[in-house]
């Protein structure tokens, strides 16, 4: 009996969910014949819409809903949680471990493929600051959005109960660092969070809140051009948040933030949101990189120089076959990777089928950008929206791209009802350590030595 072609997709985000959603539609009389057959590998069974991460951390969305789980979408397809390791594509042989793996403590497994779809997206791009690691928040996965929401709730907690100067300060600054998209979002909609959790708070006033944003360039939000861009630190300005350009964090140690331009800020809030780079897995294939860490790929997004490898996303660097200046590549961002996933499954398609290739080309349309509710920035086929417009445009545009009808009905109902009711302000730290209060009560009682006799 022969044996199924195996494409092996990794990686379940924008680029690996939407390749083998359609793949498995483009392929479902092979996949019914039993000569082909999709592996997705991937650390969680679900995929995050990272666009409505700032949402979701102030409130505005359930985190289930930011998700779409894998198993249901691609319900042809095998799923297979874990961690690819390493890829021999000479051998057409990837190197996993799986949840099962660590349980039995056999060690890593080796998994023979076809086709090969790198696709493991990115992760936080850190450097070498003192104290990052001990007390660096990022934002890039919705664990870490609500543990921020319930970190800057608790903290305006702490403040409200504390009668020490030093500590209420610090509880209340909270520094960003990073002005592209994660950063100004993330800050915008958590600094409107926080000021409507004030009114709950006796002794908290909204301008008791300290909210900074560091940025080492001149500007922010560059995908929304000079004048937008100069627009969002005007608006952001107005609401007593302190932009800093120009300006690197230099050391976090000791719960103090030290920037480039000699200001120290105790603050026990520390948001990373200072770009992305490949994934580590990229490193450990035989295929060809460039010099910043991503695959070569040729316009039809295959892997320059081999067979039957193919990338997108994140992990890709794909010529921009549209650029004006030759040598230019694809920005590394969600609108590119959900049309190159497209593109991606036909030429897999079409190879598997003997027929010709095509190029991908898309001409950047533009961005949107959200600075808070009601508030945002927009530059758009030519056409520079602000405020409400655009607000209401970078809703309207991520509805239309969040997957499935189930989760865009999900996450228009939670809008309608967050516009009629009043915003969540509870805190759910203790989801984060879901054992504790049981490991307590299970714990033997204290041993407080020889009772006194009577």
């Amino acid at each position: 009996m022969t044996e199924p072609a195996r494409i092996l997709v990794v990686g379940g985000g924008y680029v690996g969910m939407y390749t083998a959603l359609r793949l498995q539609r483009q392929l479902r009389a092979e996949l019914r014949a039993g000569s082909a057959e999709i592996v997705v590998v991937t650390p969680e069974p679900y995929m995050t819409y990272q666009p409505f991460l700032p949402e979701a951390a102030a409130g505005s969305i359930s985190p289930r809903h930011v998700v779409v789980p894998l198993r249901r979408i691609l319900d042809r397809c095998r799923i297979v949680i874990g961690e690819v390791l390493s890829v021999d594509h000479a051998k057409r042989t990837a190197t996993l471990s799986t949840l099962a793996t660590a349980e039995e403590g056999t060690g890593p497994v080796a998994l023979a493929y076809d086709e090969l779809v790198i696709a493991p997206g990115s992760v936080s791009r850190t450097l070498p600051v003192p104290g990052l690691a001990e007390h660096g928040i990022g934002f890039k996965t919705v664990e870490e959005a609500i543990g921020l929401r319930n970190h800057v709730i608790e903290q305006m907690d702490i403040a409200s109960s504390t009668r020490d100067p030093a500590i209420r300060d610090a509880a209340l600054t909270f520094v960003f660092v990073g002005g592209g998209y994660a950063g100004v979002e993330a800050l915008a909609e958590l600094e409107d969070m926080a000021r409507y959790t004030a009114r709950y708070h006796h002794n908290v006033r909204p301008e008791d809140l300290r909210w900074v944003l560091v940025e080492a360039s001149d500007r922010i939000l560059p995908e929304v051009g000079e004048a937008m861009g100069t627009y969002a630190i005007r608006e952001l300005r107005g609401r007593n948040i302190d932009v800093r350009l120009e300006t690197r964090l230099e050391t976090c140690e000791d719960r103090i933030a030290v920037l480039s331009d000699g200001t120290r800020l105790p603050t026990r809030t520390v948001v990373w949101t200072a770009g992305v780079k490949p994934a580590p897995v990229l490193a450990a294939t035989d295929l060809p990189l460039n010099e910043r860490g991503r695959l070569r790929c040729t316009a039809t997004l295959a892997v320059e120089g081999v067979e039957h490898a193919w990338a997108a996303g994140d992990a890709a660097a794909v010529p921009d076959v549209t650029a004006k200046a030759p040598g230019g590549e694809c920005a590394p961002n969600a609108q590119h990777a959900v049309r190159q996933a497209k593109v991606l499954a036909e030429n897999i398609t079409a190879s598997l089928r003997g027929q010709p290739l095509k190029e991908y080309a898309h001409a950047y349309v533009g961005s949107v950008a959200s600075l808070g509710l009601h508030k945002g920035v927009a530059h758009v086929y030519g056409r520079k929206l602000k405020g409400y417009p655009a607000w209401f445009m970078h809703r309207a545009y991520h509805l239309s791209r969040v997957p499935t009808f189930n989760r865009k009905a999900r996450v228009l109902a939670e809008w309608t009802l967050s516009g009629l009711f009043k915003r969540e302000i509870v805190s759910l730290g203790s989801l984060e350590h879901p054992r504790a209060e049981f490991e307590l009560a299970a714990a033997p009682p204290p041993d407080h030595g020889d009772k006194p006799s009577s």
